[in-house]
């Protein structure tokens, strides 16, 4: 479930401060403000210092996008250069023990960015709206993610995708992933999408068909868990909300910024 921008002013604070690894250390999930008695970050200048973060300009088309000199590029950077550190070692200590290698992508904000669907909506959110802006299949690439994608692929470590775009989005998700350049493993055995209506087996605890009751922690988790009892060692899962990262399953979590939604 995405939540307004009212959440989203302290995730918007840990993302400008630079906190972008969790589990690699540098974050934390303390984003519940509930229990403040302080008055809230205005709306009006939270705005501001997210177009500031993401150096939000539209482009000839009008489509917001984000810049490539921004803090928010900048913090993709560090993170980039991190994983492929890790994803090298990780492939070479894998290779030597005869390990199955995997890496774990959220999609949406994690590779294909939504920041003109944020910008235009006020940072609020609409099913019906966002499904058409999912199907125009045009969303830019989350700065340096998709060459993630393809550097582990080149290392030997095995794709998976793992998202709460629903199954009627599938092709639409994989025409934008081909275009930004994410074209691995995008085939139904590697891009896991949330299918209420027919949920599967290993999701039996929380949904059944027609009956979705799974959290996203329980959901993207319990999807995981299937990915290493299919053979894989999940060595590195990335994420741009926490939901994304926590229930364990990976070796190590890369917590991207995004301080415009929050999903619990």
């Amino acid at each position: 479930m995405r939540k307004s921008l009212r959440v989203a002013a302290v995730a918007a604070a840990c993302a400008v401060a630079g906190g972008a690894l969790y589990g690699a250390g540098a974050a934390t999930a303390g984003q519940s403000t509930a229990n403040s008695t302080h008055e809230p970050y205005n709306i009006g200048l939270l705005t501001k210092d997210i177009d500031t973060y993401y150096g939000t300009t539209p482009d000839a088309n009008g489509v917001y996008q984000a810049s490539p000199d921004s803090p928010y590029a900048k913090d993709l950077a560090r993170i980039d250069a991190d994983a492929k550190r890790y994803i090298d070692k990780a492939a070479r200590q894998a290779g030597h023990k005869g390990h199955k290698p995997a890496v774990v992508f959220d999609i949406d904000d994690t590779l294909l960015l939504s920041l003109d669907y944020e910008k235009k909506n006020n940072y609020g959110y609409n099913s019906a709206t966002w499904a058409a802006y999912v199907n125009q299949a045009d969303r830019p690439e989350v700065f340096g993610s998709p060459e993630i994608v393809r550097y582990a692929a080149g290392k030997g470590v095995t794709v998976f995708y793992n998202s709460g775009l629903s199954e009627a989005q599938r092709s639409a998700a994989v025409e934008n992933l081909k275009k930004v350049g994410a074209d691995v493993n995008l085939d139904a055995d590697h891009m896991f999408l949330k299918d209420a209506a027919n949920p599967p087996a290993y999701l039996s605890d929380c949904a059944t068909p027609g009956a979705w009751k799974c959290t996203t922690v329980q959901y993207k988790s319990g999807t995981r868990k299937h990915i290493e009892d299919l053979g894989y060692d999940i060595v590195a899962n990335f994420g741009d909300q926490y939901s994304d990262l926590d229930g364990g399953y990976a070796d190590r979590t890369y917590k991207l910024p995004n301080p415009t939604y929050f999903v619990g």
